[in-house]
């Protein structure tokens, strides 16, 4: 279990089993763990039982909403029950991070639609491993009238973007892209909120970006 820890000499099991397990988490590596870990012990035991409430709780009561699949405390996010939101503009993004990216621009009006990830054969990822099929009976339901693709430009968000393009061509709506103000290969949590705003705001038809 511990085996990536042999150049570490740990002065206690526990230490080391919570070192290991913070390592799990993305970007953190060995040392990094360490020190995470080390500067919880120094914090008071009351701080660290806040942390530990505060993580179990999100793990045991959140929720995803029943419309656009985000992270939410309730059934329906605070987005789609807002009634100055237009529900006829459907924004496809990744996560919860792009809906947070694009709500700090204050350029976008409509709602989300939450996938989940992105369509990768080589991580085993396929359309049924996402919310595809709910953004299409969404579609189905006529009361969309555009659906923005605001997945990040690498190789696959647009296998992603195109995967989703086919399954709406029969629909008589309204498809675009965002404008390419956002560099390729970037990932869209990662971009300003001046050049996502406009790039929101200048999207363009998604056919378009098929030429290009």
């Amino acid at each position: 279990m511990f085996s990536n820890f042999t150049t570490m000499e740990f002065s206690s099991k526990l230490l080391e089993q919570a070192v290991y397990e913070m390592s799990q988490l993305p970007g953190i590596g060995k040392r990094t763990a360490l020190r995470l870990v080390l500067h919880l012990l120094r914090q008071s035991e009351n701080q660290t039982q806040l942390l530990t409430q505060a993580l179990l709780k999100l793990r045991t009561e959140i929720k995803f909403c029943k419309n656009c699949h985000n992270i939410s405390d309730v059934e329906l996010c605070e987005i789609c029950v807002n009634p100055n939101r237009d529900a006829s503009i459907i924004c496809v993004v990744e996560d919860v991070r792009d809906v947070m990216a694009i709500e700090n621009t204050s350029q976008y009006r409509g709602q989300y639609h939450v996938l989940g990830g992105k369509i990768s054969p080589l991580d085993g990822i396929g359309p049924q491993d996402l919310t595809i099929y709910s953004l299409i009976e969404k579609v189905k339901s006529g009361f969309v009238d555009e659906v923005i693709f605001a997945l990040s430009s690498t190789m696959e968000g647009d296998t992603t973007n195109f995967y989703i393009f086919r399954q709406l061509e029969s629909f008589n709506i309204k498809t675009s892209t965002i404008a390419r103000g956002i560099a390729v290969g970037d990932e869209l949590e990662f971009a300003d909120e001046v050049t996502l705003g406009r790039s929101i705001l200048h999207r363009v038809p998604f056919e378009n970006s098929l030429k290009s």
